[in-house]
């Protein structure tokens, strides 16, 4: 079977083709040629299709950054099953959420994370079976199936894997939103985003064929999976992927492998700038850094120390992107890709003026947008209201056409790197039985983005325990979503319509009572 052109299929073979034994992916001290990673991603649609998956079943993945993510998501899109990749910091009610939510049939889960998914388990009815990687390949159910044993049990002739109905614009993935303003959206992709399609815009900030990219960001986003991953794939260069953002490590890791170019997200750059300065920063290969988010503070002293270049850009899974080119201001996000219209509009929908703050709006050139919330209609239609992508961000266009970044239009924080709901670290909170009702929002971190603090009202004759807040945040949340701070009040003020005024609570911020985890040494596990 020949797979149809703009398809997961047809890119991977036509890399081989063309590419051969050229590298790559490189992680670790193993690398991968173009054939190797098409012939891995067969034998995995191989073993997949022999345990009886079939085209348009969700496989979920709760994978970390490894070989066998890419060859997982891979196998599964040449036999059109589409793959949902969870956030690996998830637990409880957020994971059982996005597994249930977009109908996962089977799942692919490392054994690093294996307890967090055993832990609910038997909350998703929906799932029929489980493929574990690492460790000894298998959980508590006898019918779990190690990837080591899926894999060795393919059929020889693994060269006719593709499925030949699958179109371009068949669902290769399903990624789901951070949820700020309510449960996470499964955002749909499909395969014709496999093609390569993301190397514009690393071609536009002045990367080529000979670059080495490197990403320590996780695969589950997209910032990784849609624009290092493929773009690499479309200009054919090589890729290292890194496990994780280790800033210690970091500028040894770009030496060691030759790495050229990195991308930044949120909090990454201040972190890097805030390490001890040695007298060899700038002794390194790398040339461009692709940064969301550089605080403008420090963005030419960074340059200068490790001698690099940044190109600043904006955009989201849904769509929508910027890039600040060499001659834009430093702290802009530049100028609407050739393939965008951008406007910034007030709440009626009329345009801003020059240095009025409103809402990004976005659409295709000549066209309307085409991004869908799975089983979510009403979202899909708000979100694309009048023709146009609502992004949620204000922001505004200078007097040369410029655009800069402002806020968040609704309510939400974002705390190194990752977006986090308000929603539902409250909804976790609430079910402390101490906690009559909490109101969480964002204050501002040293590291340039934000901290999450909790204003807490007390159930009656309760009295606050702030060990007892954690230990339960920890097992029912991520991480990243575990208040910083927290803070008991009397009431909250309130609208008419019952709503907490998180404004007044964002005005007086920080106060003398208010307890800070970091400040009291509680060392969150992950």
């Amino acid at each position: 079977m020949k797979p149809v052109e703009g398809t997961v299929g047809a890119t991977l073979l036509n890399a081989k083709a063309l590419r051969g034994d050229d590298p790559f992916l490189v992680f670790g001290e193993d690398t991968y040629s173009y054939a190797d990673t098409e012939q891995e991603s067969a034998k995995a649609a191989a073993g997949l299709r022999e345990l009886g998956i079939e085209r348009h079943a969700h496989v979920g993945m709760i994978m970390p950054n490894s070989p066998e993510f890419l060859w997982s998501w891979f196998g599964a899109a040449r036999i059109g099953a589409p793959v949902v990749p969870v956030n690996t910091a998830l637990r409880g009610d957020g994971l059982v959420h996005i597994l249930d939510h977009s109908d996962a049939e089977s799942l692919i889960v490392h054994a690093e994370f294996l307890d967090r998914f055993l832990a609910v388990r038997d909350r998703l009815p929906k799932l029929k079976r489980v493929i574990v990687v690492g460790g000894d390949g298998h959980s508590t159910h006898g019918d779990d199936i190690a990837w080591e044993k899926l894999i060795a049990n393919v059929s020889n002739d693994i060269d006719d894997v593709d499925d030949s109905s699958i179109s371009p614009t068949d669902l290769m993935m399903l990624m789901y939103t951070s949820g700020t303003t309510g449960l996470p959206k499964g955002v749909t992709i499909p395969q014709v985003s496999g093609s390569g399609g993301s190397s514009s815009l690393l071609t536009m900030a002045g990367l080529t064929p000979e670059d080495v990219f490197y990403t320590c960001l996780p695969l589950f986003h997209a910032n990784a999976a849609l624009i290092s991953v493929w773009g690499t794939f479309g200009l054919g260069a090589r890729l290292v992927l890194s496990p994780r953002f280790s800033a210690s490590r970091f500028w040894d890791e770009i030496r060691h492998y030759g790495a050229t170019q990195f991308n930044a997200l949120g909090a990454m750059m201040p972190i890097l700038y805030k390490q001890p300065a040695k007298p060899d920063d700038a002794d390194n290969p790398c040339r461009i850094v692709l940064s969301a988010a550089c605080p403008k503070e420090i963005w030419e002293d960074f340059e200068r120390r490790f001698g690099v270049s940044i190109v600043e850009f904006y955009g989201t899974v849904e769509g929508g992107m910027t890039m600040a080119g060499p001659d834009a201001p430093i702290g802009s996000i530049g100028k609407p890709l050739p393939t965008n219209e951008m406007r910034v509009v007030r709440d009626d929908d009329t345009d801003c003026d020059a240095f009025e703050v409103g809402e990004l709006i976005s659409r295709p050139v000549g066209g309307r947008p085409t991004v869908q919330y799975y089983k979510n209609p009403d979202a899909t239609a708000e979100k694309t209201k009048g023709g146009w992508l609502r992004s949620g961000d204000n922001a505004y266009f200078d007097d040369q056409g410029y655009l800069w970044y402002s806020d968040r239009k609704k309510d939400f924080m974002r705390r190194r790197g990752e977006n986090i709901s308000s929603f539902e670290v409250e909804k976790i909170l609430n079910k402390h039985p101490d906690v009559l009702e909490s109101a969480v929002y964002a204050v501002p971190s040293e590291l340039g983005e934000d901290e999450v603090m909790a204003a807490l009202v007390m159930q009656p004759g309760a009295n606050l325990d702030p060990l007892s807040i954690m230990a339960h945040c920890e097992e029912h949340m991520a991480y990243f979503m575990v208040p910083r701070y927290l803070r008991v009040v009397d009431e909250f003020e309130k609208t008419g319509t019952h709503r907490v005024q998180k404004q007044s609570l964002r005005e007086v911020g920080i106060t003398s009572e208010t307890w800070d985890r970091e400040a009291a040494g509680y060392e969150l596990k992950r």
